[in-house]
């Protein structure tokens, strides 16, 4: 369901003859004092993220405004950003939809329906999940259950997994569906793990598929791997944010690499660039607990990245930025996210 007030803000946008500009998703999950910190945001620093945002003035709009946007590759005015929860925790109600609701901005919400249907005491029921949806909350898909969508069973084939996903997916989808009315088509990976197959399931279902790989967005980002910053834990500090809420896409024609999901423990992705407004000495690429990547160019458009030593078992990260030389004080950034099947010998 796209918004109705959705076609008024590209119309004003037309008029008032903004330049296209990046934009950015943020990620949450708790809002809370008691609760895990490397997933919540304690309430007077969620309320502050907010202040920055008004103060600073950003437009903030909802989730679906800014994916229609990108596909019909609209303008946006700058500083544009989204705001989204995963999980539906009872304490987004509790906590966050008062401070969103005293700013007024929109904001969605990735569940996991079989979870709510089972009344899993902490998250939020359906009848709260409307009441916020008549406040102007997006309800969107997180999987049934909340399981790590790319894995196999034992003994599974592929397309045994395939056709077990996909009921994942679709029956996900027609519950929220079902209780609040709409089907938006927008898949937040579990724990932001995805690999090819999967993001090729997800395309072939004609859904959008988001991550929690940091970055920003520009019409030309693969609609099947999104990128989001997480904004909370030690990610909430809002020195580091404001920064990150500031960046711009990087301009990619393609990347190429074995699979987000590897054994390989010192992966290489070549990316390769349409512009590069930024100086090569600049561009740099960091890898989880290890420093700077090792990078490879080919000319002035196309690098290759890789680690220098091998990457523990788990999830890891290759963030890349630069300075804009067209908006100084500005970063564009890229973030591949990877998972590690098997341990450094």
């Amino acid at each position: 369901m796209f918004k109705k007030w959705s076609h008024v803000f590209f119309s004003v946008l037309a008029l008032c003859g903004f330049s296209a500009h990046a934009a950015v998703i943020l990620q949450y999950h708790h809002v809370s004092e008691s609760l895990p910190k490397v997933t919540s945001v304690e309430a007077n620093t969620f309320r502050a993220h907010l202040t920055y945002l008004k103060q600073n003035e950003y437009n903030v709009i909802a989730l679906d405004t800014l994916l229609e946007g990108l596909r019909e590759h609209a303008d946006f005015p700058d500083k544009t950003v989204a705001i989204t929860f995963d999980d539906g925790y009872d304490n987004n109600i509790e906590e966050a939809a008062p401070i969103l609701a005293e700013f007024g901005y929109p904001y969605t919400i990735f569940v996991n329906p079989a979870l709510i249907d089972e009344q899993r005491g902490y998250v939020m029921t359906w009848e709260q999940l409307r009441t916020l949806d008549k406040q102007g909350a997006l309800i969107a898909n997180h999987s049934s259950r909340h399981e790590y969508l790319h894995h196999k069973l034992d003994g599974e084939t592929q397309t045994q997994w395939r056709e077990r996903i996909k009921q994942d997916i679709v029956s996900a989808e027609k519950r929220i569906e079902e209780e609040i009315g709409y089907s938006l088509k927008y898949l937040a990976y579990p724990y932001g793990e995805f690999n090819r197959a999967l993001q090729d399931l997800v395309a072939e279902l004609g859904y959008v598929g988001i991550g929690q790989h940091s970055g920003a967005l520009g019409p030309h980002n693969d609609v099947t791997r999104l990128p989001r910053f997480p904004a909370s834990g030690f990610y909430a500090d809002l020195q580091t944010l404001s920064t990150k809420l500031e960046s711009l896409p990087f301009d990619i024609t393609s990347l190429d690499y074995s699979d987000t999901v590897t054994s390989q423990t010192q992966p290489k992705i070549t990316i390769e660039f349409a512009h590069t407004p930024f100086n090569q000495g600049q561009f740099a690429c960091y890898v989880s607990g290890q420093g700077q990547a090792n990078l490879t160019w080919e000319g002035k458009n196309k690098v290759t990245v890789s680690a220098k030593q091998a990457l523990n078992k788990g999830r890891s990260r290759y963030n890349c930025t630069a300075p804009d030389k067209r908006n100084p004080g500005r970063y564009l950034w890229f973030s591949q996210p990877w998972v590690i099947t098997s341990s450094p010998d």
